[in-house]
């Protein structure tokens, strides 16, 4: 996204914070992305339908916003597919070593002042300012 505006960022937050405090207060639930996900995956009677859900409000409100900005990322024809997997692979090991995402430790862990979340989060960005060096640097991918 090429018009990065700090008005966007600000209703972006806004509404995370929002659905994350929402989802706690209503359902005692922390929003971890992760963890809904795979509890999808597990079909516990009695818990799938807020987690389907939230899980389509956000590809929906995705949907909303290009269809109201057109602000479409742009595809990278020339990324590596076996680098995307291997992404994807290395984010599925992370989340579960690490007990969930950046949206259940930096967004929800962080916002309940927890210790662990900040570790976690932190090691995140690391981990993340590492990989984006790899990937330019080493493996040449822009």
């Amino acid at each position: 996204m090429g018009n990065f505006t700090p008005a966007s960022a600000l209703a972006g937050g806004l509404l995370i914070g929002a659905a994350a405090t929402l989802l706690l207060w209503l359902n005692g639930r922390i929003a971890g992305v992760s963890n809904i996900a795979n509890g999808v995956l597990a079909w516990k009677r009695g818990d799938i339908l807020w987690r389907l859900l939230f899980l389509g409000g956000l590809v929906a409100g995705a949907g909303v916003y290009y269809g109201l900005f057109g602000d479409i990322p742009a595809a990278r024809p020339h990324f590596p597919g076996w680098l995307l997997a291997a992404g994807g692979l290395l984010v599925g090991f992370g989340t579960s070593y690490g007990s969930g995402c950046t949206s259940g430790h930096g967004v929800c862990g962080l916002g309940r002042l927890s210790l662990r979340s900040l570790v976690a989060t932190v090691i995140f960005l690391i981990m993340g300012i590492i990989t984006a060096f790899v990937v330019r640097h080493l493996f040449g991918v822009i």
